[in-house]
């Protein structure tokens, strides 16, 4: 009797994820109606979240709950299983700007990010990743910024809006050039953190 033999075929090795591509403001106190931007490789949130959440987790304690308006996401996962736990995802047409991801952690509290859409070129996706995540920038919302950039290619703090942007802007201000003014005494400190660019 004789017996073949097959050489073991080699264990591919597990590919790592890549990293998310963020970035956030570090000063503790959040000014602003974000707390940074997010830009997603594609628009699949079971497959992104997960990095997100392992980037943000040790910043800002265990991420438990997502929510994102429905808008640009083609599937909306109730829950995203993670390193050891699950984040609850909900989603709310009317309540949340479609250019924007609301993450919630029992520890900590409530952030917000401008999503940044993933087929937006490296320089447009800077450009917007620095201006969410600018300490003193100007109190704008999501979709004002991707508007702003779209039309200007510029960072939005350049030219008032016309009338109907004026409205994204927390009460309504009429131009940009209302923007936080400048603290003194922050020149030595970073204003943001840029990760997976």
């Amino acid at each position: 009797m004789s017996a073949t033999l097959h050489p073991t075929p080699p264990h591919p090795k597990p590919l790592a994820a890549p990293t998310a591509r963020l970035a956030l403001k570090t000063d503790g106190t959040s000014r602003g109606l974000l707390d940074g931007a997010w830009w997603p490789r594609s628009r699949d949130l079971q497959s992104e979240l997960p990095a997100l959440t392992d980037m943000l987790d040790p910043l800002w304690g265990r991420i438990t709950r997502i929510a994102v308006n429905p808008t640009y996401w083609p599937v909306i996962p109730r829950q995203v299983p993670v390193h050891g736990h699950n984040v609850k995802v909900g989603w709310f047409t009317p309540e949340i700007d479609p250019h924007k991801l609301l993450l919630l952690s029992y520890s900590t509290g409530r952030w917000d990010l401008l999503i940044i859409p993933p087929e937006t070129g490296a320089e447009s996706a800077a450009r917007l990743m620095a201006a969410a995540s600018d300490y003193d920038g100007p109190p704008l919302t999501a979709s004002a910024l991707i508007a702003a950039d779209a039309r200007h290619g510029v960072a939005p703090t350049d030219e008032p809006l016309d009338p109907d942007e004026a409205w994204e802007y927390e009460g309504g201000a009429a131009a940009v050039s209302a923007a936080v003014p400048h603290q003194p005494g922050r020149a030595g400190r970073p204003s943001r953190l840029i990760v997976g660019m």
